[in-house]
């Protein structure tokens, strides 16, 4: 019997570690525009299986929802050598976080906080440096690892672009 426990136990370990999503990846993007470098690290999340976003989706489950932490773990911080114009938004040189209000999962917010190296949890709406729509589209096929990537466009002309699930959502920006 002792050991139909422990055949019962083991299979039941493995089926749960077979179910648990991977760890998110530290992941990080940069970009070099006009001499003045633009970088991002976060946390890459993967969708296994689960429903992200909407109702009932695992960011829908985060105590700051629904403004979404850009990644997962700590919060996604950018750094600017540059003044920054994210569509109106100015972004001076420094250090700040990211977020997304993905209230309505077809058109999400960028949203630059003047907050720092808090945990990716931690959002305080007045610290808000602004926020700005970003462009919504759907990737051909579904992105199971979330990537943040920033792009020159050319000249002093940058984009920012976030995968995730069947949403793609961009923001251009200008190196001031």
């Amino acid at each position: 019997m002792t050991k139909s426990v422990f055949v019962f136990a083991a299979v039941a370990a493995l089926s749960f570690a077979q179910t648990k999503p991977p760890r998110p990846e530290p992941a990080e993007t940069s970009v070099t525009i006009a001499g003045k470098t633009i970088s991002i690290k976060y946390s890459a999340p993967h969708v296994a299986g689960r429903q992200m976003f909407g109702p009932g989706g695992v960011i829908s489950h985060d105590k700051t929802y629904p403004v979404w932490r850009a990644g997962a773990n700590s919060a996604t911080a950018l750094h600017t050598d540059a003044d920054l114009d994210f569509m109106g938004l100015n972004v001076p040189p420094g250090n700040y976080t990211l977020f997304a209000d993905v209230s309505n999962p077809d058109q999400w917010q960028f949203i630059v906080s003047n907050a720092t190296g808090e945990w990716g949890l931690a959002y305080d709406q007045s610290k808000d440096r602004g926020r700005v729509p970003m462009h919504m589209s759907k990737p051909s096929a579904p992105v199971e690892v979330y990537k943040m990537t920033l792009i020159s466009t050319g000249g002093h002309s940058g984009e920012l672009k976030m995968e995730f699930d069947d949403h793609v959502a961009t923001i251009p920006f200008t190196v001031k």
